[in-house]
């Protein structure tokens, strides 16, 4: 208990216990490639109204140590108009999660109906799709 001459912040200590931050556990702050993916399904193609993972256009990604993602992947179409929509779309549903973000634009294998999950499937039937 404090005196009515002493206020309650003199009781408290000013001195603080010495923590040695050499042996700290470093704390980590990279994205998973988990926390990658399931924020991709937030970028829809404008054309199909499905995302990009449904639709099987995310073939790959690496995060290096320093939080840089480069995503590997590819559209419908090479002569997609809507390739900078994409991009845009994804640079901003991650630009939390990573400190850069790289599209890499690839043809290889080339996508094909079979890349569409069961969930992009039932997405493109809701939207008036026969597939």
């Amino acid at each position: 208990m404090y005196t009515p001459e002493q206020r309650p912040s003199d009781l408290v200590r000013d001195d603080l216990p010495e923590v040695d931050l050499g042996t700290a556990a470093p704390t980590s702050n990279l994205p998973s490639e988990d926390d990658i993916v399931e924020a991709m399904k937030d970028v829809v193609d404008p054309e199909l109204m499905v995302n990009v993972v449904d639709l099987g256009l995310l073939y790959g990604v690496q995060i290096d140590d320093e939080g840089n993602v480069t995503l590997d992947m590819t559209l419908t179409s090479p002569t997609c108009p809507l390739t900078d929509k994409i991009e845009y779309d994804t640079k901003y549903v991650l630009d939390n999660l990573a400190n850069s973000v790289t599209v890499n634009w690839v043809w290889l294998p080339p996508w094909g109906l079979e890349m569409i999950t069961d969930d992009g499937r039932e997405q493109l039937r809701s939207v008036g799709y026969n597939i």
